[in-house]
Order: structure tokens, then C-alpha cells, then sequence
């Protein structure tokens, strides 16, 4: 081996160790601890719990500080929710399904069956309070993909 070739060799290694602790900090950044998962689902089942009772004031309870700021009301909050979100705010059916770790919180996926059959992807943020506790700090939908396709 020559001179160049011992430089080369170290350089690779420590490059190697750097992609590892890369590659592991991403993992650690997409993992979600179980129980922060089941108490991020927790909040969102209450809230649409709340919102099958039209229970504007407790739906309103499980949005984050910027959610209220941006709606004011709970009555506001609810009517945006029945008119903008059906599925969510009248759900037949609906199914947990992954989570993970965004810069600021949480995503968690739920695949929602409205009262019209109509099948969306929820996308809800969560975002830890200073308390410990979770809230919903947005959502985004989507069409769900029809089964069997990819």
C-alpha cells in the first residue's frame, strides 16, 4: 500500500462512521414512541368524539394555541370542521396508521370512511404543549387511493 492509499482509508472509514450516525439520527427522528402515539391518537379520537356530539367547546379544547388564535371560537372552529372536513366531523369509520416525527411534532396518518362512503387520508400535526400534552395543530386530506392500486 502507498502513502496515498493509507490517507484514503481513514478518510472512507470516517466517512462511513458519519453516514451511520446520519442514518441513525433519521431513524431516531422518524421513530415515535409508543406512548406518544397512543396519546396523539387519544386526542384525535376525543375530538371526533367531540365532533359527533356537536360538542363545539370540547373539539375546540384538543386545538393547538395557533388553531384557536386563527378561528377565535369554538363555535367558528366546529362550523369550518362541518363544512370543510366532513369525513372528519362525521366519520362512519376510521383507522389509525402510521406516525412520525416531523421538525415540529407529529404526523399521524388516519384513513377516514365518511357517512357518503367517500374514503380520505388525514394528515393530522400534532404538537406537544408546554404541559406534556398533545394538540392538533393542522390537518390536510386527501383522496384515498382506491384499494389495490399503488
Amino acid at each position: 500500500m502507498n502513502a496515498q492509499n493509507l490517507k484514503v482509508v481513514p478518510f472512507t472509514l470516517s466517512l462511513l462512521v458519519w453516514l451511520s450516525l446520519l442514518a441513525a439520527q433519521a431513524q431516531r427522528l422518524t421513530d415515535v414512541p409508543p406512548q406518544d402515539q397512543t396519546a396523539v391518537q387519544a386526542v384525535i379520537q376525543a375530538q371526533i368524539n367531540a365532533f359527533k356530539k356537536d360538542d363545539a367547546l370540547t373539539a375546540y379544547s384538543f386545538a393547538a394555541p395557533g388553531i384557536k388564535q386563527m378561528f377565535g371560537s369554538p363555535e367558528v372552529f366546529i362550523e369550518m370542521v362541518r363544512r370543510g372536513y366532513g369525513p372528519i366531523y362525521r366519520p362512519l369509520k376510521l383507522e389509525f396508521g402510521k406516525a412520525s416525527r416531523t421538525a415540529t411534532g407529529i404526523m399521524q396518518t388516519v384513513k377516514i370512511v365518511g357517512l357518503d362512503g367517500k374514503k380520505i387520508l388525514a394528515y393530522y400535526l400534532m404538537e406537544r404543549q408546554g404541559d406534556g400534552s398533545w394538540k392538533i395543530a393542522g390537518v390536510q386530506t386527501e383522496d384515498a387511493p382506491e384499494e389495490g392500486t399503488t
